[in-house]
């Protein structure tokens, strides 16, 4: 395994990262997902994502309960906060309340005294900005937290938190966590390079796309038994977000550069992510351990000038 600096900051993460989005709590039965957290610490992953709102609590009390067995000084655990966990007025959102009573209920379901970093996970456009971040810097101070990030806001978003910041030496933020994967790169339009020049590190998810850089899915075939898209209740997000003629024609493309490069689709797909020298992490979602085995293979595939132009030229359809 390899292990990356988080933007500017001495945190370092390896390359790959372990999520527990879809899985734990969720799709996965909590066996699995432990011997799938197990094989990822034995391949070197010390990274490990997840938030209050994966399940409502429960991907974090599994997260929690495999982890415990290891040193904590050995782990980079992060979590997030943002999405309703209730039905109260305040069970949602950045507020103070909200983060507070959050924030400890995350320690509780990790069985762990602090985490290394918290997110806001969307931005609160009913929440002052001061507040959100006067409380996060609260964490810090408390030592609940190390390192502060943010998911999925716009760059003007990022720009403004890092002026309140400054202005009231609050503790910055280090680290974004994005989308972005081979078939959805606008993170390089606005955030990335915002981000660059503020030393601010990129830990990103989905680098496989759902799945559809699997190469597993085909257009105008049935979906595999038991894949992601199959599920009742997140599998309308891939078919919305991924399943598209533009994209099909892509993924045969980029499949056919990856089978002339003498590797896997899927391989190629993570080490293309990985070769953006601002990401930090890759965050995959392994619902297995044979796919973590498999993943971690991509941390030392070299993308050559040739090969890169080629996966270029496959996607300029």
């Amino acid at each position: 395994m390899k292990y990356r600096h988080v933007g500017k900051s001495g945190l370092k993460v390896s390359a790959l990262s372990l999520g527990s989005w879809l899985t734990y709590g969720n799709t996965v039965d909590d066996r699995t997902a432990i011997e799938t957290i197990d094989a990822a610490y034995e391949c070197g992953i010390n990274s490990f994502d997840t938030a209050n709102g994966y399940n409502l609590g429960q991907a974090e009390i599994v997260l929690g309960k495999a982890l415990k067995r290891y040193p904590r000084s050995q782990l980079v655990v992060a979590s997030k906060i943002f999405f309703p966990m209730g039905d109260g007025p305040n069970d949602r959102g950045l507020s103070r309340k909200h983060m507070t009573e959050q924030m400890d209920a995350i320690l509780k379901r990790l069985q762990m005294d602090y985490v290394d970093i918290l997110y806001c996970h969307r931005y609160d456009e009913e929440t002052p900005l001061y507040e959100t971040l006067r409380t996060m810097d609260d964490f810090v101070r408390k030592g609940k937290v190390l390192y502060l990030g943010v998911s999925e806001w716009t760059a003007a978003q990022i720009a403004q938190t890092l002026a309140l910041q400054d202005k009231y030496l609050l503790d910055r933020i280090v680290v974004t966590q994005p989308l972005y994967n081979l078939l959805n790169r606008r993170l390089e339009q606005e955030v990335l390079p915002l981000c660059t020049a503020n030393g601010i590190g990129q830990m990103t998810y989905s680098p496989l796309g759902m799945g559809m850089l699997t190469g597993k899915y085909h257009k105008d075939q049935p979906a595999p038994a038991g894949s992601r898209v199959t599920h009742a209740s997140i599998g309308s997000w891939m078919r919305e977000d991924y399943f598209t003629d533009v994209n099909f024609a892509k993924v045969e493309r980029l499949r056919k550069v990856a089978d002339e490069a003498g590797m896997s689709l899927t391989n190629m797909s993570l080490a293309w992510v990985l070769a953006n020298p601002n990401v930090s992490s890759a965050i995959i979602g392994a619902s297995r351990k044979e796919q973590v085995y498999s993943n971690v293979q991509a941390v030392d595939l070299e993308l050559g000038p040739e090969l890169m132009e080629k996966i270029g030229e496959a996607l300029r359809v």
